[in-house]
């Protein structure tokens, strides 16, 4: 991830257990010895939203083999210092490129970079393109791009680290972390019986610490194999393995109507926090994507104090974080490039909007305790983002909804299982109910199902007015 102007610096964590004792010998295993990589230097510098079609059983099987263990030994043969932290067009950057094209050669993934080769060269870079070709010809064109940058800043420099310069900046975390997320995701979409159907083109971003150029290079010049191919959907991996309390950033989400109930929905488990930032900025190789309106959405494990420095090294990484969010990348993914109905479009609104904007739209109603309760108590705002799940902004003490848990800030997705379209058919729908209602919300990126027993006779409920 490149370096931010306003640098904060939250706690940061502890040695992951499992990363004590990394031995030599796993650690030459993971890498395929020291030796090979030297060689490979001097080769380099040479030259419950389920997918529609594809079956559940075997999205499983593909999930269930994205452990771990196989990630960190990625992530320890990227962060390796035979790798000089990969700045981009050096020595060591050419080196972390060849390891990625024998692993996408090992897993069998097609290549569609210049000329039949996994390579898209730019100058001194090289992004890496591979593809898995999608399984229905109606939406061949429909490209879904899942995609991580590998390269780092070398030595570091004042204009690029923290300090001190100077030092092999491993880039552990930003962003091998990434390169092995994806990596694991590629096998696991080579492993389906059945390939989802639309295309998913795995890449891997050169450049992105000297300015994204790899992305934008994506952006003005796509490779012959995808020049007929349109991206309708992309997901960028960016610092994925420092998870802390379950906590993942997304950005993007509001780049597309419904994509932050897609997001939830893949975080079907409920093993993470979703934070949603509003923000686009040029930080990573989501930009790109957005400002050529392709609805697009990052992962993000949070900034730490060793961003950017030396000590950004493999025995921090959280590996069972890494497993999760990789998990949860591809869902999905999956899901998008599976799904029977149109990509999602593209919501030109997600460039105007920003932190200050989520702040207003979700913030407390004061409750006035001589005004009346309403039979349920609750008001919502609709969300021009995402209208078919109104924001809970006002819950009355002793209330309906407050006895059943319902808090503020909660998304109304449903009532009695049947999905909203917006708030007023949420209204329609509180009027008439019965006693009890089972409402489905969405509180920070997780599914949480509460039965709410109303009081007194049916009422038109509260509101609080769309609000952008």
């Amino acid at each position: 991830m490149g370096p931010e102007e306003s640098f904060r610096n939250p706690p940061s964590r502890g040695v992951d257990a499992r990363w004590r004792g990394f031995g030599a010998g796993q650690l030459a295993r993971a890498i395929h010895s020291r030796a090979m990589l030297a060689c490979l230097c001097l080769t380099a510098a040479i030259g419950a939203f389920r997918p529609a079609a594809l079956a559940t059983e075997a999205i499983e099987a593909a999930r269930s083999g994205l452990r771990a263990v196989d990630a960190g030994r990625h992530v320890a043969a990227l962060a390796d210092d035979t790798f000089e932290g990969r700045e981009g067009g050096s020595r060591g950057g050419r080196a972390a490129g060849a390891y990625i094209v024998e692993s996408l050669r090992t897993a069998g993934l097609r290549p569609v970079g210049d000329e039949g080769t996994y390579f898209q060269r730019f100058g001194a870079l090289r992004n890496i393109l591979a593809l898995v070709p999608g399984s229905d010809p109606s939406v061949s064109r429909e490209l879904v791009v899942v995609g991580a940058h590998y390269d780092h800043v070398g030595y570091g420099t004042a204009a690029n680290s923290y300090g001190p310069t100077g030092l092999i900046h491993n880039g552990a975390d930003d962003n091998a972390s990434g390169v092995a997320g994806l990596l694991e995701i590629a096998e696991a979409f080579k492993s389906l019986p059945t390939p989802p159907r639309r295309p998913v083109l795995i890449a891997f971003w050169d450049g992105e610490e000297k300015g994204l150029l790899g992305s934008w290079h994506f952006q003005r010049a796509r490779p012959g194999a995808l020049v007929d191919i349109r991206p309708v959907f992309s997901l960028n991996l960016d610092m994925i393995g420092r998870l802390r309390g379950n906590r993942v950033e997304v950005y993007g989400a509001r780049s597309a109507a419904g994509l932050r109930r897609r997001l939830v929905g893949a975080n079907r488990a409920g093993a993470l926090d979703l934070i949603f930032d509003w923000d686009i900025v040029d930080d990573s190789d989501h930009y790109p994507f957005v400002v050529s309106r392709v609805p697009t959405v990052m992962l993000h494990t949070g900034l730490h104090d060793e961003y950017h420095r030396p000590s950004d090294d493999v025995h921090l990484v959280n590996l069972d974080g890494l497993e999760a969010v990789t998990r949860l990348a591809f869902d999905i993914v999956a899901e998008i490039a599976d799904a029977p109905e149109p990509p999602p479009a593209f919501r030109a609104a997600c460039r105007d909007e920003t932190n200050a904007h989520r702040d207003a739209l979700e913030k407390p109603l004061p409750v006035d305790p001589l005004a009346p309760r309403g039979r349920w108590g609750m008001s919502t705002r609709s969300d021009g983002g995402d209208p078919a799940a109104p924001v809970v902004v006002r819950v009355v003490p002793g209330s309906p909804v407050e006895k059943a848990g319902v808090v503020d800030g909660d998304r109304i997705l449903a009532i009695d299982e049947v999905p909203l379209t917006g708030q007023e058919d949420m209204l329609r729908r509180l009027a008439t109910a019965g006693e009890v209602v089972a409402l489905r919300i969405e509180r920070r990126g997780r599914m949480v199902e509460i039965d709410v027993r109303g009081a007194g006779q049916p009422a038109v409920g509260d509101r609080a007015g769309p609000t952008r």
